[in-house]
């Protein structure tokens, strides 16, 4: 009986399957890398990996110099595969395409252009003027999900903001008294641990805290490292001793509290005496302008957020088409209550066809349904 002949892999195939290598690489670095987005850097020759690196943390090596350094002499005429493309200014450490030239690559396989403008196209060209084989947009979709957060910063000015909630099936995020312990499950509660691990910042408005007193860390799903904790209080009404606050005593996150100008400045000294950091921004209508609150968090190197917060945190993003993505868990429970508390306040369509659209994903989480995805705003200009 004949072998049945070895299936050949086409260059293209070739190429995804290494650009995959890099892009798992790449999310070594979930949650830890900001400002900088993920990149992940994998290095071939004559059908091996000779190195493989990952950017782990801002001010660390960039991926393609860790994966050279692995590499050492393999490096020349190799392939090299980067879900982002190298950098070529010279920011916390030198350029990156220098690197890649003075270790003679051969070529370089790129899943997206940074949309940054110091780089945007230039470490391209910079390879190519070397000498060096360039191929780009090898699944631009993947790499582009990946530093969705990064693109957001880079395009709108913002962090990317997603809203997670846990609903019952009747569509209610508490009781009419605010008792929400516990909506979900407790697989559900992990993978909100989770998601929490994957973001710079869990944020909160003032009437969560007051309800729930939550210390919002989650070190065990990120290593030992919480994100930073912020509350939207326009007349600082945290407590001093709250828990998020307290918490600044063992984290090594800080705890902000994102006020108004007008706040009490004696109050404001108190939550600071306790450990919190008071930032103010303007104010719009009375409450925290909520545009100037995610600027200032992008200020302070902040890429993505998630908001945990109750109905009139996330009524206020949504009326504001501030929220980009949702992570709602909706649990096998019905509270047949009309006075209960709903995902959102005060963000009403009046008719169906002006419902808000999410492209979403839907996984069971235990006994749960969490739905994921991208929300679909109306173009403005339409």
């Amino acid at each position: 009986m004949k072998a049945r002949p070895k299936k050949v892999m086409s260059p293209v195939d070739v190429d995804e399957r290494y650009l995959r290598e890099a892009l798992r690489v790449a999310r070594r670095g979930a949650g830890l890398t900001s400002p900088n987005p993920m990149v992940g850097a994998v290095l071939v020759k004559a059908g091996k990996v000779v190195g493989r690196g990952h950017h782990a943390r801002a001010g660390a090596s960039h991926a393609e110099i860790i994966a050279l350094q692995k590499a050492g002499d393999a490096a020349r005429g190799a392939t090299l595969y980067l879900n982002l493309e190298p950098c070529a200014h010279q920011g916390r450490t030198p350029p990156c395409v220098d690197a890649v030239i003075a270790a003679e690559v051969a070529r370089v396989v790129v899943g997206m252009i940074d949309p940054n403008p110091l780089v945007n196209g230039r470490g391209v060209r910079r390879l190519q003027r070397a000498g060096v084989e360039v191929r780009t947009g090898v699944l631009k979709d993947e790499c582009e999900a990946l530093n969705e957060a990064f693109i957001s910063v880079i395009q709108r000015g913002r962090p990317l903001v997603t809203l997670k909630s846990a609903l019952t099936l009747d569509g209610h995020v508490a009781t009419r008294r605010g008792d929400s312990r516990w909506v979900s499950g407790s697989e559900s509660r992990e993978v909100g641990h989770q998601l929490r691990a994957l973001h710079d910042v869990i944020m909160v408005g003032v009437g969560t805290v007051l309800a729930d007193n939550p210390e919002l860390t989650c070190r065990a799903a990120r290593g030992g490292r919480d994100p930073i904790r912020v509350v939207l209080d326009s007349q600082l009404q945290t407590p001093p001793r709250a828990k998020i606050v307290r918490a600044t005593e063992e984290s090594t996150a800080p705890t902000l509290i994102i006020t108004t100008r007008r706040s009490a400045v004696e109050r404001a000294a108190a939550l600071e005496r306790a450990g919190a950091k008071v930032v103010r921004v303007k104010s719009r209508r009375g409450r925290v302008d909520l545009s100037a609150a995610l600027e200032a968090l992008k200020e302070r190197g902040v890429l993505s957020v998630l908001v945990e917060g109750g109905p009139t945190l996330a009524g206020g993003l949504w009326k504001e088409q501030l929220v980009d993505r949702v992570e709602t868990f909706i649990a096998p429970k019905v509270l047949g209550d009309a006075e209960a508390l709903p995902m959102l306040f005060g963000a009403k369509a009046r008719r169906m066809q002006d419902a808000v659209e999410i492209e979403s994903s839907v996984r069971m989480v235990g006994d749960d349904v969490l739905i994921s995805g991208r929300v679909r705003w109306p173009r403005k200009d339409v």
